[in-house]
Parts: C-alpha cells; sequence; structure tokens
C-alpha cells in the first residue's frame, strides 16, 4: 500500500483535485435566502486559511443578542477543494439558527497529507473562539461541522479539543463522515454510490500515505479503542444515508458517542446516499437536514 500511495495514489488524486467542482442541483441552492458575507484570511501554521463568513440577516442585528458561532469545514475526501458548494447551506443556517457560519478553505492532500488538515481545522477553530469580539460572533458558544471528510475533520477537532481542553467545543455536527480509515471492507447499498469504492484507495492513499497513520485517533476514531470513554466530548449530531458507503462509519460512531453520552441525535435518511444535499432536488429532505442542524446550533451552549 505504501508503493501504491507513493507512486500510484498521489498522481491520482491530484488529476482528482483538477477536476471542475461538481454542479450543486439548483433545487437545493435557495435563492430566497439572500447572503450577507465577507471574507475572512485565518493565520494557522499552514499559512493564512481563507474563509467565507455567513452573517444573520441585518433585521435580527439590534433584536437578539450576539449569535453562536459555527465553523463549517467543506467535503471532498481531504483532497478536493470547492468549499464554495457549501454556500447554500451556510446560507441557511446563518438565517435560519440564526448564527454566525464560518466556511473554511482549508489544506489538502497529496500536498499537505495526515495530520496538516486535522491541526490546521483545530487551529481555526481555536481562532475563531478567541476573535469573536470586532467580527460579531460569540466564540464562547462555538460549534463545528462538516459534510464526509469535513465531518472527519470536525470531529478531530472536537477531539482535540477534549483531549487538550484548551478549546471549548459545545456542539459537533458530524454529516455522512468517514470514521475508519483503516476498513477497506465498506459496502454500499447503492447500485452506483456516489462514493465508489474504487476511488477511496486514491483518496486514502494521498490523505494517508504512512499506512501507520491510518489507526490515528484522528483518522479513524473509530478503529480499536479509539472511541472509548469519550464522556465529556463535545455533543454530537450524526447524520447518515441509508444507501451510503459510510454509513455504517457513522451508524457505528454515534453508538459511541450515545455510550459516552455525548450524542444528541443521530438522524438518517432512508432512501439517499452520499452528499444528497448537493447533488439531488431533494429540496424537502435537504430542508430536514438544515432544519436539523440549524436548531441545534441555535442551543450550542456556552462552555
Amino acid at each position: 500500500m505504501t508503493l501504491f500511495s507513493t507512486l500510484v495514489a498521489r498522481p491520482l488524486a491530484r488529476v482528482v483535485q483538477a477536476a471542475p467542482a461538481p454542479e450543486v442541483r439548483a433545487a437545493v441552492t435557495f435563492p430566497d435566502i439572500p447572503g450577507r458575507t465577507k471574507k475572512l484570511m485565518i493565520p494557522t501554521s499552514y499559512g493564512e486559511a481563507e474563509a467565507t463568513v455567513y452573517y444573520p440577516p441585518p433585521d435580527l442585528d439590534d433584536a437578539a443578542p450576539v449569535p453562536p458561532v459555527y465553523v463549517n469545514f467543506h467535503g471532498g475526501g481531504f483532497v478536493i477543494g470547492h468549499y464554495e458548494m457549501d454556500d447554500a447551506m451556510c446560507r441557511y443556517l446563518a438565517a435560519n439558527a440564526p448564527a454566525v457560519v464560518v466556511n473554511v478553505d482549508y489544506v489538502l492532500a497529496p500536498r499537505h497529507p495526515f495530520p496538516a488538515p486535522p491541526t490546521q481545522a483545530y487551529e481555526i477553530a481555536r481562532w475563531v473562539a478567541a476573535h469573536g469580539t470586532g467580527h460579531g460572533w460569540d466564540g464562547s458558544r462555538l460549534g463545528v461541522g462538516g459534510q464526509s471528510a469535513g465531518g472527519a475533520l470536525a470531529a478531530a477537532v472536537a477531539r482535540l479539543a477534549w483531549e487538550t481542553g484548551a478549546l471549548d467545543v459545545g456542539l459537533q455536527v458530524l454529516s455522512y463522515a468517514p470514521f475508519d480509515m483503516y476498513d477497506r471492507k465498506k459496502r454500499a447499498k447503492a447500485a452506483k454510490p456516489v462514493v465508489r469504492p474504487a476511488v477511496v484507495p486514491i483518496l486514502m492513499g494521498a490523505y494517508l500515505p504512512d499506512p501507520a497513520d491510518r489507526t490515528d485517533r484522528l483518522a479513524s476514531p473509530l478503529y480499536g479503542t479509539n472511541a472509548d470513554g469519550l464522556d465529556g466530548i463535545a455533543p454530537a449530531v450524526v447524520i447518515t444515508c441509508e444507501l451510503d458507503l459510510l454509513r455504517e462509519d457513522g451508524v457505528r460512531y454515534a453508538r459511541k458517542l450515545e455510550v459516552a453520552g455525548a450524542l444528541l441525535e443521530h438522524r438518517e435518511f432512508k432512501g439517499l446516499d452520499h452528499a444528497f444535499n448537493l447533488l439531488t432536488d431533494e429540496t424537502a429532505r435537504t430542508r430536514e437536514m438544515y432544519d436539523l442542524i440549524a436548531g441545534r446550533i441555535a442551543k450550542t451552549p456556552a462552555r
């Protein structure tokens, strides 16, 4: 696998990375919700991370307290960028929580393999928590979340916050994310799954070129005993899709979080596959997903 990672996975990952962004289906872009945004550069040890900050509607500025803040990490197998694909979700959450949503463009493999993405994600979350004053959010009411690879990074941020005690995270939202990078026997119910088994070794080889890292708790929180004894970790919402290759990862991790008393809710979307909220016309189910997240963000406690 190491030879594959070096000679095949990394070049193929660069080809995948250079491909144009998939088109988000018009039905789930919610053009009726206007965006109120600004660009922000967040300093990290890997250079500045660009972010788009989404604010609640201006008519709430004087009528509501300083809103909570939610840091979003996009999907893409730790290799693909296009963080702007989450624009509709971020607009929706900002307007309906209401909250400030910080949508982050983090470093990617193969140029920045593990542990760079989770390390930078944690640094970004710490910066956001410390810099609410002047930016219009309450850094003491911090949530983190993401979809697919972004969900895995959010879980890593929550884990590091729990381990170090240097960051207070009040919510983690983990949407159809991978939690076991060591397991190569994942199966999807979909005939043509969005996450195709043939692509997984390419992404894994680029992100985790050292096989020893595939059991690390920040890459594979489900491996072995990594998910045991998580009492006190940030409260979590876990979202899975019935047809998704990554469904079992989410189901198993939700059970571990429940044992630790850290599971707020596990919501499964029946009959749907990975990234349905971006790649299908499932408007009602997408609203259901976003309303679930917005409701939990609104209740993010100060920690």
